[in-house]
Parts: C-alpha cells; structure tokens; sequence
C-alpha cells in the first residue's frame, strides 16, 4: 500500500441512526443502525452494491433500517502506485490470482463479527437452508472473487469457508453476492408483507413451487383450474401439494430424492427434517422415521410408533387407545423404549 494515501473508509447502504452526544462529529459519517441485519461485501467494483438490492421489497426494508450494507474496496488496499491488488499465479498459469496481503487488509477492516464466506465455483451449493440459515444470524462478510481466485493462504489463515451460486463460472462474485443476499434479505422479519409467502415457496419443503394462476379466469383460451376457483381450501391445498409433487418428480429428481413422501410426517422436534421447516404432510400416520427415532415429551418410545400429530389424530382419546394398541403404554401411563 502507497505510504501517501490511506485506504477509503467503507460505505454504508441504509438508514443511518443518530444519537444525541455532547461530542463533536462529522454529520455526513455513516453511523451503525443497532439491531440491523448486516452484509459487508469485499469488492473490487463497490459501485455495483446496493444494485438491485436498494430497490422494491429489499430496497424498502433497507430504508427502514431491517438491514444494511457495507461496502469495502478492496482496490484501496492495493500494493505501490497502481494499487496493484493481483499477481502471477505461482508454479505458471494463465490469469491472475488476489494477492493474500491485500485481501487480508481488507479483511482486517471487515472484522470478525461476522462469518465470512468467499464466492467460489468450488464451494458448497447456496440453498434456501443457507439463506435461512445467514438470515438468522446478525449477517455476513461476503468476499467477491475476480480473476483465477485469491491466495489460498489468506482463506485458510481465516478460516473463509467457500459458497457457489451454482455450476457455472461467473467473470466476478458481485453477482452471485446479490443473488445471495436478495435470497437471504427477503426471509428477515418484515421484509415481506406476507410471511406466509416464504413458507409456500419453492424449496422451502424440498419441492418446488405449484403452478400459480390470476385473473382473468379466461386467457387464450386457457382457464384457471376450477379447484382453485372453488372455494374449497382442503381441495386446493391438495391440488397444489399433487402438482408441487409431480413437478419435482419431474424436473428435479434430485430434489425428490431428499423429499421422501412415505416419510414426511414428523412430529415438531422430532428429526432433523422438521426442525429445517419442512411440513407435516397429513399422509399416512404410522411412516417410519429416516432421520431420528420417534419422540414423545422429548423422549423415544419405540421404532414403531405412529405420529400424534397426524391428521385424525387431534382426538386424545383415540390417541391414547392407539397407543395402548400399540404397546407403548399402559393403565395411562408411558414405557420406555423396547
């Protein structure tokens, strides 16, 4: 780094937060809004953020200070006259590689309040279980890539773990960077006017979307179903849980695979499934659990048993006759496993 200039401070996207003090201070200094989701993006085209991301919904919830974003040149850190932020790849190449001085620099700026991912092809898949996992947290650092990479050292040193956007290569991780954060932004509490909508939502139960349909009732000769112009939610829910399946089946083997409808019934906290957000489905009530064995009141009470919180289950009489039925109690009172 040039010894006649320091590196520019970061800039800060959303409503900003003053407090009343009795010192002195530069008004037009970005100041941190308390409670705010954050993402710090390490760039070398700062420009480019907040992007599409300071408008509709996300740009909205950025105004009202639900997030926020910061942005770090990575250019200002840059060796000598030209800030030089790249170098020849070691052992010969083609391209040019993020040098690790530099990048730690602005890693250093960034902190380590955050967890840290760098935008990689050859990192895990980012998934809606991501999304929702970064949107509970208090936010992210997100190291955009350009060129063949950055050292593998500074990652290391860091302990950076590496995300992908999908199976393809981009010239740059600004891209991938809004893609990311547009899918996490939108799960934050609030952002959306209808929190329903990110639980109806492809990939939110391992299935992709059911068809959707608006007025008019007629277009091109083509109507909407008349299931869901009936009025008859359990038969529109059903419709739409049968077409989610079908179109997974598919166009998404993959996705399929993982959704395991003989197995879809789980109580809450029961096995890894239900507790990602995946649904009950009300299909048969005695399906064998691929993850964890049953629970009842936090505890095992057999491989066999059937599921409390099935559909036509609700009644604690019955509830209880099946489960005398099925040998795990007794005079009203609960055996343990085996």
């Amino acid at each position: 780094m040039s010894d006649d200039s320091q590196p520019a401070k970061p800039k800060s996207h959303g409503r900003l937060s003053i407090q009343a003090s009795l010192k002195p201070r530069d008004l037009m200094e970005d100041v941190v809004v308390k409670g705010a989701w954050v993402a710090q993006v390490i760039t070398l085209f700062p420009e480019a953020f907040p992007g599409v991301l300071g408008q509709s919904l996300t740009g909205k919830a950025m105004d009202l200070g639900l997030w926020r974003m910061t942005t770090i040149d990575l250019r200002t850190f840059g060796i000598g006259k030209h800030r030089n932020v790249d170098d020849t790849p070691a052992g010969g190449g083609a391209g040019m590689v993020l040098r690790a001085d530099v990048v730690d620099a602005a890693l250093q700026v960034a902190g380590r309040g955050l967890p840290s991912y760098y935008l990689s092809p050859r990192g895990r898949r980012f998934d809606q279980a991501m999304a929702r996992d970064w949107a509970a947290g208090p936010g992210v650092t997100l190291l955009c890539g350009r060129f063949e990479g950055v050292d593998q050292r500074v990652l290391d040193h860091h302990g950076i773990e590496e995300v992908s956007l999908g199976d393809f290569v981009l010239t740059g991780g600004e891209i991938a960077a809004q893609a990311m954060l547009d899918a996490t932004v939108r799960l934050l509490p609030g952002v959306l006017g209808n929190q329903a909508s990110t639980e109806e939502e492809s990939f939110s139960h391992s299935l992709l979307e059911f068809p959707q349909y608006t007025r008019p009732a007629e277009w091109q000769g083509r109507e909407i179903p008349a299931v869901l112009q009936s009025g008859n939610h359990k038969e529109i829910a059903k419709w739409r849980r049968a077409e989610a399946e079908a179109i997974t089946r598919s166009r998404r083997p993959d996705l399929w695979a993982k959704y395991r409808p003989s197995g879809g019934i789980h109580p809450a906290g029961g096995c890894d499934r239900t507790r990602r957000g995946e649904p009950r489905p009300t299909l048969d009530p005695n399906p064998p659990c691929p993850y964890t064995r049953p629970v009842w009141g936090h505890k095992p009470i057999g491989p066999d048993s059937f599921w409390p919180h099935a559909s036509g289950f609700f009644d604690r009489r019955g509830l209880k006759e099946r489960y005398q039925e099925a040998g795990h109690i007794s005079g009203g009172r609960r055996r343990g496993p085996g």
